[in-house]
């Protein structure tokens, strides 16, 4: 009985020795502790890859907008280039085709402003016109600012202030978006994108208004948050 119990112990033990050299299941247990440091390296790098995308689309869209506002008007050479509302309208549809991945008018807006010259040589905002459901406002300056006289200072960052010059007019565009993640580990938040670009206009221009059409074309109020194309 005792000579049994003693092989039984050995056997046990010879079985605990196999056991402490058995290494068949390292690989899954290192993958188990790995897997989820590999997974969220990933993750970042897709998500940082799309954010960087979104960012240099965005600045995209502000620039085609000023370059596109900078060219529109009527096709008369003999006379200075009167815009329409629908010559506005159809910039910022220009946007939307551009931006239409990533819903640039249900998570942004863009703000299209006529920087010109005031009777007393000082800048003013003629126009300005607005589409998209984000609750933005120009950072700097709205309709009208600087009708008159010469205190305020143009468009743009104090280091880099647009100014139009004498009888042509600065297209600036401020395209403000919220970035919304695409993984499930939101590494940057609901980020707000923001970026502007600025165009002098390309020919000789009729500054005095913007002009209707007949019919009249609809508005792009400033004072309107709309993802659609004003009706």
């Amino acid at each position: 009985m005792t000579t049994k119990i003693i092989q039984s112990a050995k056997s046990k033990l010879a079985r605990l020795r196999t056991l402490g050299r058995d290494n068949s299941a390292v690989a899954m247990v290192e993958f188990a502790f790995s897997a989820p440091i590999v997974l969220g390296l990933g993750l970042l790098g897709t998500e940082t890859a799309y954010f960087t995308i979104t960012h240099m689309q965005v600045s995209q869209i502000a620039m085609q907008v000023a370059d596109n506002a900078s060219r529109v008007g009527e096709n008369d050479i003999l006379v200075s280039r009167r815009v329409f509302e629908d010559d506005v309208n159809s910039t910022f549809v220009g946007a939307e085709k551009l931006g239409d991945n990533y819903d640039i008018f249900q998570q942004g807006r863009v703000i299209l402003s006529s920087l010109q010259q005031n009777s007393d040589g000082g800048q003013w905002i003629a126009w300005q016109r607005c589409r998209g459901l984000k609750n933005y406002t120009s950072t700097y300056g709205s309709e009208g600012d600087g009708s008159s006289g010469t205190s305020f200072p143009g468009m743009g960052e104090a280091a880099n202030r647009i100014t139009a010059s004498p009888g042509t007019a600065v297209m600036f565009v401020e395209v403000a978006y919220t970035y919304e993640p695409i993984t499930p580990f939101e590494f940057y938040g609901n980020t707000e994108i923001t970026y502007t670009a600025a165009f002098n206009v390309r020919d000789s221009r009729d500054l005095t208004q913007l002009y209707q059409t007949t019919p009249a074309s609809p508005v792009a109020s400033c004072n309107t948050f709309s993802a659609d194309r004003p009706a």
